[in-house]
């Protein structure tokens, strides 16, 4: 075998097959949906960073509040708020700015913040916060590099759940970096697309019953595609970021994968959809993607696409386990679809049963729940 279990190691793979009808859910700069040549084909495509942020949104309705990062220029103001709920000086807002770039953030101004996107927990910003509070000499004073050590600890440790799944990084200063310990792949279709275009036109209501014409007339570019999504967490480093989080995060991780969907042009095209078919697999080895499966464009049937590429999912991820990987540790799937490659259980008992084998297949010692 070329993958050798390691004990110390433990990955979450989540594995979907998707189709999505006449949509545009992610845009070039173009206006057009994006696409990308595999296997020699024009695919659909959606963005990491597309499916990433439908996701934090919504983390949002999942997970609580306070343990949830912001991503945003404006962390003088999100610390100069905490620094204010504790009375901990006269000007909370100099104060903030002062313990951030001790920190060792350049800040542009109170009202500007940083010159990137910066994504603090609001857990970080209180202990900032807390340091001004207990210490109040630390943002009036040159600072030793042990002070300086203590600002900056503040700034990396007790990560929100959303920062230590998709990471930080800060070109200012790459110590105060988080290493992301999840990934999410491109979403593709398994097939050959072709993008099409939707001329439409728009009627004044106040025009005169003499007036024809419309007024307004566009076209949209869209297409429509059965899609393979892939993304991994690695749980061993997410429980040393998270610890007795490291289970929610996990499970609820793949609920946001599973059901979330990017908003581009939904007004339009109302394409929300659930999968038709969910694989989640624990590995002590390696993340494993599949796509593989489909470098060779499924091919257009009577029968569409979804029941074709799970068959050719389903057979390409036996010849991985045969030939290179081995079996994964525990196997869960959603719909009749892929059932030869798992269990098979309603989405919130998945859920459920992941949660439950966990913690019984992390490196001993980890303090989860």
């Amino acid at each position: 075998m070329i993958s050798m279990p390691n004990q110390n190691r433990l990955y979450l793979d989540v594995h979907i097959l998707q189709t999505v009808p006449a949509s545009c859910i992610n845009r070039d700069d173009t206006g057009s949906p994006k696409t990308a040549i595999y296997g020699g084909v024009t695919r659909s495509r959606v963005s990491s960073q597309s499916w990433k942020r439908a996701m934090r949104l919504m983390f949002k309705e999942l997970l609580p509040e306070e343990k949830l990062g912001v991503r945003t220029k404006k962390i003088v103001d999100m610390v100069a708020d905490e620094i204010q709920r504790r009375h901990a000086a006269e000007d909370p807002q100099s104060a903030a700015r002062k313990i951030l770039e001790a920190a060792g953030l350049k800040i542009k101004s109170v009202e500007k913040g940083t010159d990137a996107l910066f994504f603090l927990s609001r857990s970080q910003a209180g202990a900032l916060a807390q340091l001004v509070a207990d210490e109040p000499d630390i943002v009036n004073k040159s600072l030793s590099r042990a002070d300086k050590e203590k600002v900056a600890r503040a700034l990396t440790e007790s990560p929100a759940i959303d920062v230590a799944l998709f990471g930080r990084m800060v070109a200012d200063d790459p110590s105060l970096n988080t290493d992301a310990s999840a990934q999410v792949a491109h979403s593709l279709s398994t097939h050959k697309v072709s993008n099409e275009y939707d001329y439409f036109t728009a009627v004044d209501d106040l025009s005169s019953e003499d007036s024809a014409g419309a007024g307004h007339i566009g076209t949209i570019e869209f297409n429509s595609s059965t899609m393979y999504r892939y993304a991994t967490v690695a749980v061993h480093q997410l429980a040393e970021q998270l610890a007795e989080d490291t289970v929610q995060a996990a499970v609820q991780f793949v609920r946001a994968f599973v059901c979330s969907m990017p908003t581009g042009k939904q007004n339009t095209f109302a394409n929300r959809t659930l999968p038709d078919a969910v694989l989640v697999t624990l590995r002590h080895d390696q993340p494993i993607n599949l796509v593989g499966a489909f470098e060779k464009p499924v091919p257009a049937s009577d029968e569409g696409y979804v029941a074709r590429s799970a068959q050719r999912l389903v057979r390409h991820a036996r010849d991985i386990y045969r030939q290179f990987a081995g079996e994964p540790v525990l196997s869960l799937v959603t719909g009749d679809l892929l059932s030869e490659l798992g269990t098979a259980l309603p989405l919130p008992e998945l859920l459920d049963t992941l949660a439950g084998g966990l913690p019984k297949h992390l490196p001993a010692g980890r303090n989860v729940s």
